[in-house]
């Protein structure tokens, strides 16, 4: 199979479309850029999109082509479930192309186009089947009982470190982690790395938004991403070799041995599973957990039937990932001349899915801006998408969640989000970096604990 970067469509700086817009372009958010993000996502604009833009031209800044945003939940739904017409692997899976040129460092951008998000039929299905047994429930439940204990580790810490701390810092960045080094297989002594490159990755974005905030927050940042994507891939490509001669029980083992039409995946495709596998497998569970903590302090009615039904959680947790949206957009190309919604789309026209206005689109969820666990299709959301590209470790990040708050409002009931959040500008997903919490409840202080003295004993 060739290489999905040597095909993948450049931008050319297109800023009209083919055909006419048949819907009013909105200008008021820059959906395309990551520093418009950072109050999070923009709720009444999705709602004006939904109303008067379904489907809407996007203009985009600089050397970028603008793209088509589609915003209601049955025209995603519609898109997602023609993979034929709208392409994962035409312009993949990202907002923009640049020019190859600009390509850097060397190995990161090819890295993030040739792995399986952002391919099509034969091979997308071909590949993930490959992989499913790591996804299936039955392996997700032989790992509950780890995960289970690493999150009382984790409680204690917050513990410890309470009553106010940052629940990112301390939890929600912390179990992800380990769960994906679980099924990875990746030794206790090298998970410091991952956590390394992994915030080097996110300052990456940062600094492409703004890098002089980024260079006065951490100075050596220009310095050091170079050296530490280097260090990463160095590492992937190591071990992957280790588990073709020396299998393990993991999914590193599994990705090793992945073939396409019949042959051993390249090391670019190994590079490109290696970065997915890095980076999707913590961003969607860390800010489904963080965004969770805030939903149940601004709906308490609900964390109050929690409480008293802890049943519930399943419900919860879909509705929590409805409201949260956590992975904001993925982008397809028209592979051929079409139409959505009224709108014609010319073939190779970008075509961007926001989630988030899907998830709150008042035709699927009635009042759909206020958490309802109740609601009879909790779980009809697209938080992990649709069809054929529904996230393949969905299963895995709903057990994460539904465990993970099993036993924090078993040890800490009144956890509450004390109004302290920051976003980072992203605008691939709601990328929560700092959430303050309270675990005794707004104002609490750490419970006293009795030290009971025992009488002494009579002489004989």
């Amino acid at each position: 199979m060739r290489l999905v970067s040597d095909d993948i469509l450049i931008d050319r700086g297109v800023q009209t479309p083919v055909n006419d817009a048949v819907y009013p372009m909105l200008d008021e958010f820059q959906l395309w850029n990551p520093a418009a993000w950072t109050g999070g996502q923009p709720y009444e604009f999705y709602a004006k999109m939904r109303k008067t833009a379904p489907v809407m031209w996007s203009p985009m800044g600089r050397e970028a082509s603008g793209f088509w945003s589609v915003s209601r939940y049955d025209d995603i739904k519609q898109v997602e479930l023609a993979p034929d017409v709208f392409s994962s692997q035409r312009g993949s899976i990202n907002i923009a192309i640049g020019p190859r040129e600009k390509w850097k460092p060397e190995k990161l951008v090819p890295a993030a186009l040739n792995s399986l998000i952002n391919m099509d039929a034969p091979h997308h299905m071909e590949l993930r089947i490959q992989q499913k047994d790591f996804f299936i429930p039955a392996y997700v439940e032989s790992i509950r009982e780890k995960v289970g204990r690493k999150i009382d580790s984790l409680l204690d810490d917050l513990e410890a470190n309470g009553p106010v701390v940052d629940f990112v810092k301390f939890f929600s960045t912390q179990l992800p982690l380990f769960t994906l080094c679980e099924m990875l297989g990746v030794e206790e002594e090298d998970r410091p790395k991952i956590v390394e490159w992994m915030h080097y990755l996110e300052l990456a974005s940062q600094f492409t938004t703004n890098p002089m905030r980024t260079f006065l927050s951490e100075p050596t940042f220009p310095f050091r991403f170079g050296p530490a994507v280097k260090d990463m891939f160095a590492y992937g490509e190591r071990v992957m070799a280790d588990r073709r001669n020396n299998p393990r029980p993991d999914l590193l083992s599994i990705i090793a041995h992945s073939k396409i039409d019949g042959e051993l995946l390249s090391q670019e495709f190994l590079d490109g599973s290696w970065l997915l596998i890095v980076f999707a497998g913590n961003d969607t569970s860390r800010n489904s957990l963080s965004g969770t903590i805030r939903l149940m302090t601004e709906f308490p009615d609900q964390r109050a039937m929690v409480l008293d039904d802890p049943s519930l959680i399943p419900r919860m947790s879909q509705e929590a990932l409805r409201m949260i949206s956590p992975v904001k957009h993925m982008r397809r190309t028209a592979a051929e001349d079409t139409e959505l919604n009224g709108q014609r789309i010319a073939k190779d026209e970008k075509v961007v899915l926001w989630y988030g206005a899907g998830n709150r689109d008042p035709e699927v969820f009635p009042d759909p801006d206020r958490f309802d666990m109740m609601r009879d299709n909790v779980d009809k959301h697209i938080a992990f998408g649709h069809g054929v590209h529904k996230c393949l470790g969905s299963r895995v990040a709903q057990m994460q969640l539904r465990l993970a708050f099993e036993r924090i409002f078993d040890r800490f009931p009144n956890i509450t989000w004390t109004g302290h959040e920051k976003i980072a500008p992203n605008a691939l997903v709601h990328a929560i970096s700092s959430l303050k919490v309270n675990l005794y409840g707004q104002g609490g202080e750490r419970p006293t604990r009795m030290q009971v003295r025992m009488p002494a004993q009579a002489a004989d």
